[in-house]
């Protein structure tokens, strides 16, 4: 009876725990049916992947950094939470679909699969596997446009010898999952002008998209410049047109050339780096008239260039950088501009390069030693023709090559900033100051002349008590060249960049003066280049 009644009770005991456990599971794929969040597994690991790349080929030249960063993940999942994709993936993927806002028109292959994965209505999604990898593929793209652009090998061959960028699209990936926000703006990624462009693209599309950009008519036949005074539909035109862009902080509707326009066309002029004076001559308004879509063009090809720049030059506490399409240096010394001086550049037959270096000497009544190009294709057909041009141009023969000597006339004029490089390039002084007054100043054989080279002289060496005022000022005067080594190396860019905007917003206009606009708009709508890997 004993073992009757134990049997009875494990018997009963053992229907319970299969009836409670059947409730439970019977509960658990209830829960699982009506659950979105319901666990989901995937298999990654570097066979899917690469029968991933097969299947997509066109994302090929994606596959080393999607490799990369699931290594780095562990094989992963990244873009799944549970059963739905993540609302970091739906935040890029938005930004992918808004790419024109970064001044990019490159498209992500295998969109349509891509737009069917995040379409709740869609019957014919991707499987999982494969829209993880998509877009994993999808941030890869978005990163190498917005972040990287074109590869340090093209750089080159365009001539763009400024140090190139290196990221890590894992380590940014990490970033953006923790802080979403930055991919509206990261300093740290690309540097501040660049968001500075963004935001110009947004106002001249908007110009664009609202008609706002009125063509200026003129009589050809009889047009005269328009100066303050007069009076012409032309200038009502003009006016409109500076209030539209922010030149004039309202449009009165009027046809007389007033004060108040003469203000906005100075800042007109001083945007696009013309000569300060109040004639609206044909060449300006024919400039007004060029198409709004070239203004357009023009600040994304510089976003372009934006992103080649590492954030860090922009950050140092010194530098010397020099604009040549704006034809300025800029002296920046604790994030702001310590001095800014005109120059002038390199001719077209002998192009400034676009290249950094690091300044590390000064020298003061500088020897020109010619250069060997310059002898061989000038000097020796005027000394040809002149016996005593040497002596009559301060110059003399020194082991076989010719120098000028120091002084006033010296075409390196009273100093020279070197900071060696293969190029030979420098910046320097120099006495044909009457060159400043162009608007277009490419002038030099590749060399930077500076206008107001003795005050960088003096901004640079304002806190070496070695050098004081009056040695600097004796020493550009001695008739003797005289080196002072810099305690500090202070870096120096030379780049190419034909829009700028300002801290105040202000956004500017340069002469593309070696055609590299032009250049690069081929190589980067064409299809022709790499982006970087």
């Amino acid at each position: 009876m004993r073992n009757f009644t134990f049997s009875l009770i494990i018997v009963t005991v053992s229907f319970f725990a299969f009836s409670f456990n059947s409730f439970s599971n019977n509960a658990k794929s209830k829960a699982d049916a009506t659950n979105p969040k319901a666990v989901a597994v995937i298999t990654i690991d570097a066979a899917s992947i690469n029968a991933f790349f097969k299947k997509y080929p066109k994302l090929k030249k994606y596959q080393k950094d999607v490799e990369g960063i699931y290594k780095a993940k562990q094989y992963k999942s990244i873009w799944y939470d549970d059963k739905n994709i993540t609302e970091f993936g739906s935040l890029l993927y938005q930004k992918v679909n808004v790419l024109k806002d970064q001044g990019i028109e490159n498209k992500m292959p295998y969109k349509e699969e891509i737009d069917e994965a995040f379409n709740e209505s869609s019957s014919n999604k991707p499987p999982q596997l494969d829209t993880e990898l998509l877009l994993t593929s999808m941030y890869v793209f978005y990163a190498s446009n917005v972040y990287s652009g074109v590869d340090p090998a093209t750089l080159k061959k365009i001539g763009w010898y400024l140090p190139a960028k290196s990221i890590s699209y894992t380590h940014i990936l990490d970033s953006l999952m923790v802080d979403s926000d930055r991919l509206d703006k990261d300093d740290n990624l690309l540097f501040s002008q660049y968001y500075r462009l963004k935001d110009a693209l947004k106002k001249y599309r908007k110009i664009e998209t609202d008609n706002l950009w009125q063509k200026i008519t003129i009589d050809s036949a009889a047009f005269k410049d328009l100066r303050p005074d007069d009076t012409a539909i032309a200038i009502k035109q003009i006016r409109n047109r500076l209030f539209v862009v922010g030149d004039l902080k309202q449009d009165s509707g009027s046809d007389i050339y007033d004060e108040e326009l003469m203000a906005g066309v100075l800042n007109y002029k001083k945007r696009y780096n013309l000569k300060i004076n109040y004639a609206l001559t044909r060449d300006i308004i024919n400039q007004m008239n060029e198409p709004i879509g070239k203004r357009i063009r023009t600040i994304m090809l510089n976003m372009e260039r934006c992103r080649w720049i590492p954030t860090k030059l922009a950050k140092a506490d010194e530098y010397v950088m020099v604009n040549i399409p704006s034809f300025r240096l800029f002296y920046v010394k604790d994030g702001k501009y310590d001095l800014v001086s005109d120059i002038f550049v390199g001719n077209r037959l002998s192009e400034t390069v676009i290249f950094s270096g690091s300044m590390d000497r000064i020298v003061f009544s500088p020897y020109w030693y010619v250069p060997n190009s310059i002898i061989q294709n000038e000097l020796k057909l005027q000394i040809a023709s002149d016996k005593n041009y040497l002596e009559e141009h301060n110059m003399e023969w020194n082991g076989g090559k010719v120098r000028q000597k120091p002084g006033p006339k010296n075409s390196l004029g009273l100093v020279k900033f070197m900071f060696p490089n293969p190029n030979d390039i420098y910046m320097h002084d120099t006495p044909a100051k009457s060159l400043f007054e162009f608007e277009k100043r490419t002038f030099s054989h590749g060399c930077i002349n500076v206008k107001e080279a003795k005050q960088l002289a003096l901004h640079i060496l304002k806190d070496d008590p070695d050098w004081p005022a009056d040695k600097i000022e004796s020493a550009m005067n001695g008739g003797k060249e005289t080196t002072c080594m810099l305690k500090r190396k202070i870096p120096v860019y030379i780049g190419y960049f034909t829009c700028w905007v300002q801290d105040n917003g202000e956004v500017n206009f340069f002469p593309d003066v070696y055609d590299r606009d032009q250049n690069l708009d081929k190589l980067i709508y064409n299809d022709a280049v790499t982006m970087k890997d």
